[in-house]
C-alpha cells in the first residue's frame, strides 16, 4: 500500500538502514522505498549507492529498466488498457487511441493536470469480455466508447 509521503531523507535513511544489509538488498529497498513515497525521489540514488557502495548509474539503471519504479510523485488516478491480443481483436486499439487523445498523453503519461497516469498492461485476465481496462484496481470488461469515457470523467477529465 503506498503511503504517499512527502519525500523525508530520515524516512529514507531508516529503510535503506534496515534492507541494506540483505542479500540482494537493492530491489527491495528500492520497493519500500517507492511504497513509502509513492515513487524514487532522485535523493534517494545517492543514499542507497552510499548505503551499498554501489555506483549511482547502477542503482539509475535498475530504476530505469524496471517499468513499476516510477521516478516522480504518481499520478492521483491510474488507468491501465489491455493491449494482448485477445483485447486487441476485440478493438482495443481504437479504444487506446481515444484514451491517448483525451489525454493529450501516450503510455507509460501522466495528464498535464496531474490527475491520469495512463499505462498499457498485457492481460488482465478478462479475455473472454475484451477489451479490458483497471481504474485505480478495479477492472472493467467489455470496455466500449461509453465506458472508457465514464473511466476518464471517474478519474476527472
Amino acid at each position: 500500500m503506498e503511503r504517499h509521503l512527502a519525500w523525508d531523507g530520515d524516512i529514507a535513511a531508516r529503510i535503506i538502514s534496515e534492507w541494506k544489509s540483505r542479500e540482494g538488498a537493492l530491489l527491495p529497498i528500492l520497493h519500500a522505498l517507492q511504497e513509502e513515497f509513492g515513487y524514487i525521489h532522485p535523493a534517494a540514488t545517492a543514499l542507497v549507492a552510499d548505503a551499498l557502495n554501489i555506483g549511482r548509474a547502477e542503482i539509475h539503471g535498475v530504476i530505469t529498466f524496471y517499468p513499476d519504479f516510477r521516478q516522480a510523485p504518481p499520478a492521483a488516478h491510474s488507468l491501465k488498457l489491455c493491449r494482448a491480443e485477445a483485447c486487441q481483436s476485440q478493438g482495443a486499439d481504437r479504444l487506446a487511441r481515444q484514451a491517448q487523445d483525451a489525454l493529450g498523453i501516450g503510455f507509460g503519461g501522466t495528464s498535464a493536470d496531474g490527475k491520469v497516469q495512463l499505462d498499457a498492461v498485457y492481460c488482465l485476465g478478462l479475455c473472454s469480455v475484451a477489451p479490458s481496462a483497471m481504474l485505480d484496481g478495479r477492472i472493467v470488461g467489455r470496455l466500449d466508447d461509453g465506458k472508457l469515457a465514464s473511466l476518464l470523467t471517474e478519474a476527472g477529465q
